[in-house]
């Protein structure tokens, strides 16, 4: 590794594993408010802002650990982070749904965006399935199944943005309906360059604390004894995906519910390129050989939320039991079921 942290004792690394959240949380707390800013200001909209600029910028941690942990031979860290991240975040937009008190947040955050990037995830989460049923195939170390990923999420991304300016199905508007509407002043006083820089600056630090837990996962994984399926899936799946946590219930306060939803979504469909970036960093072949059958667990649970939230999204349930939709009930329990499971 980078660092060499294995002198260390098990509360000088649990000290670093928290430290390095801390500054994750920090710097992704800034996220919600500028991405909003910039949907505002280029008029791209909350949904596909918060998939691509939020989505993006908040996943640094976690693709710095993946990429990271895979370059130096820890494939089954690397896999399980990227894979328990988009699991931890859709459980996270739940934890949101809680958070907005008004109504079911799926209702009130009706998007044909937020529902196209929802089908893209399921399809991109299904391709890592069949690189592993096919067989170690690589060429100069890498998938072809990595290509197809990135080729894939690349034209999801122009199927959203095609949708997101020539819309031909909308929502019903109910009471509770909040539209992504611009605002105004955003659009005719806000201060571009400043809002680019700022978010920036922002990923950066998120991104360099993802090398720095990276380092210290290995080590607790190693003195603890815990599995690194177990530590990735939770451990840092979980701190790495803080900021996601933040910027969703941050964005639900500020009214963005659009925002709020679409940076889970999107973000989830961008952390599956967490894989193809473990890929070109693995030099053992392809890294999708080295899934197991707890990563195949998780991605076929991670595949049952989201399938759970795409029909919250289109039922579009008012009001559900503790005041939240019957999706994020059930997204809570697949969860839970995962951590009973693999702990």
């Amino acid at each position: 590794m980078l660092i060499d942290l294995s002198p260390l004792s098990l509360a000088a690394l649990a000290a670093i594993f928290v430290g390095s959240g801390l500054v994750i949380v920090l710097a992704g707390s800034r996220l919600a408010k500028t991405a909003d800013r910039i949907a505002d200001q280029t008029g791209l909209g909350e949904a596909l802002s918060g998939a691509v600029f939020l989505g993006a910028s908040t996943s640094l941690p976690g693709i710095v650990l993946s990429g990271v942990s895979a370059g130096f031979g820890h494939a089954d860290l690397a896999i399980s982070n990227a894979i328990g991240g988009i699991a931890a975040q859709t459980a996270f937009l739940a934890i949101a749904d809680i958070a907005y008190r008004r109504a079911n947040l799926e209702h009130a955050a009706a998007s044909l965006t937020n529902l196209t990037q929802g089908s893209l995830l399921v399809v991109l989460l299904a391709i890592p399935l069949i690189a592993m049923a096919a067989g170690p195939y690589d060429v100069v170390g890498v998938s072809p199944f990595s290509i197809a990923l990135i080729a894939v999420y690349v034209f999801g991304v122009r199927v959203s943005s095609a949708v997101q300016q020539e819309p031909l199905w909308e929502p019903s508007e109910t009471p509770e309906t909040r539209e992504d509407v611009p605002d105004a002043a955003e659009q005719q006083h806000g201060h571009v360059k400043r809002t680019w820089l700022e978010l920036a600056l922002s990923a950066l630090f998120a991104g360099s604390a993802g090398v720095v837990l990276a380092e210290a996962a290995v080590e607790i994984a190693a003195k603890t004894g815990l599995t690194e399926t177990a530590v990735g899936t939770f451990m840092t799946a979980i701190t790495t995906s803080l900021p996601e946590l933040v910027t969703s219930i941050a964005a639900v306060r500020q009214g963005a519910l659009t925002l709020a939803v679409g940076g889970i979504i999107g973000g989830n469909a961008f952390d599956v390129l967490f894989l193809a970036v473990a890929d070109l960093a693995y030099r053992d072949g392809s890294i999708y050989a080295a899934m197991s059958a707890d990563h195949v667990l998780t991605v076929a649970l991670t595949i049952a939320m989201t399938g759970t939230l795409l029909l919250g999204l289109l039922t579009r349930q008012t009001y559900g039991l503790w005041g939240i939709g019957f999706e994020s009930v059930t997204i809570l329990a697949l969860y839970a079921g995962a951590f009973v499971f693999l702990i």
